[in-house]
């Protein structure tokens, strides 16, 4: 419970007891409201007359200034440059949307309109290739950047195969059912002949085609404790040091796939929005970064929100980012997407199709 503002503070008024930001009298409300949705619509700072001419109450442009005033030691607005002005700050944007803001459900139209979007893109020819597709649409329709995190370990598999590099290693070659073809270093126990490799990669074949990685894994397992009298001790650590070796999940397997970063070159305002959005992508090019930070929606379900520098890879550039998980067919979560942009991005709207976009890419995943 928060603490009992005392009646001598200048803004007790604004308050009413044990509620802290959360329970801002209506007035208050109603005006720093208006702030917010001014700054979310047009990205400039609204002053006291306009927001005299908005709200519901009635008030003189003298009292808004005044509630303007209380609103700013709150820490909720600020005054940007000399400008008569306010604009919201990035605690406001985040009690706003915490709070305030009506995160309406998409009407029918607009879910049709994602899904059959979405959907559309079923047949590309590899999952990367349609979440690239699914990408396009979402910026399209949220005119932000948008962003997908994903596991190489996705990719279904067709065929796998060792290769004799030296006496103690052999290369993993492991071909997708999309055509990729990926190469790793696998360490061989001592004295392993050609023959075990040759067996090692039978028994693969036999039980990988069509899994993804992650499956696999879990079915070799499975079929390593159950045929241990089949194969001999050489091939077994083989095959186990091969399941080892393809666990994913580092970094290095990672992909993130950006599309729409044109969408952030609309509507600036000013040199300070061009500086902004250079940062911006200069961040978006930084891919390690940005794969942490969504890596850390992937602990969560629902819809995350990430405000300006409440995270600390976008802080310069003013960045929010709003993302969600997606499923596969065994309803693990197998990565995120989600959409970023500059702080005034339209969140009522956004966050409801970030939502239904990752369900409907965990259909496309899932099949």
């Amino acid at each position: 419970m928060e603490p009992e503002l005392a009646h001598h503070d200048p803004i007790s008024h604004l308050i009413t007891p044990n509620a802290g930001l959360a329970q801002l009298n209506e007035r208050s409300r109603d005006i720093f409201r208006q702030i917010v949705e001014s700054y979310l619509a047009t990205g400039e700072p609204v002053g006291s007359r306009n927001i005299s001419r908005l709200i519901t109450v009635p008030l003189s442009p003298a009292s808004v200034r005044n509630v303007m005033s209380d609103l700013e030691q709150l820490g909720l607005i600020y005054a940007p440059h000399t400008s008569a002005g306010r604009l919201p700050t990035e605690l406001g944007l985040r009690f706003f949307v915490d709070a305030l803001m009506q995160v309406g459900d998409l009407s029918e139209p607009e879910r049709q309109s994602i899904e059959n979007q979405l959907k559309s893109v079923g047949g590309a020819p590899s999952v990367e290739a349609a979440l690239s597709e699914a990408l396009t649409r979402l910026s399209g329709l949220t005119r932000a950047a948008a962003v997908v995190l994903t596991q190489k370990s996705n990719v279904r598999l067709k065929h796998i195969e060792f290769v004799r590099l030296e006496p103690a290693q052999a290369l993993v070659v492991l071909v997708a059912e999309d055509g990729q073809v990926e190469n790793r270093v696998l360490p061989l126990p001592p004295g392993v002949p050609t023959s075990v490799l040759t067996e090692a990669s039978n028994f693969l074949n036999a039980r990988i085609r069509g899994r993804t990685l992650a499956e696999a894994r879990g079915e070799l397992e499975a079929a390593l404790t159950a045929n241990r009298n089949e194969l001999d001790q050489l091939t077994q650590k083989v095959v186990a040091a091969g399941i080892a070796s393809w666990s994913g999940g580092a970094s290095e397997e990672r992909q993130l796939i950006v599309r729409g970063h044109a969408n952030l070159l609309e509507d600036l305002h000013a040199m300070e929005d061009l500086e902004r959005v250079r940062l911006l992508f200069d961040d978006l090019e930084a891919k390690k970064g940005v794969i942490d930070l969504l890596g850390r929606a992937e602990r969560a379900d629902g819809v995350r929100i990430f405000i300006g520098s409440e995270n600390k890879l976008f802080s310069l550039s003013g960045s929010s980012t709003i993302i969600a998980p997606y499923r596969d067919g065994a309803g693990h979560i197998v990565g995120v997407l989600g959409v970023i942009g500059p702080t005034r991005l339209n969140y009522a709207r956004v966050i409801p199709m970030v939502d239904y976009a990752a369900r409907i890419v965990s259909q496309l995943v899932g099949k």
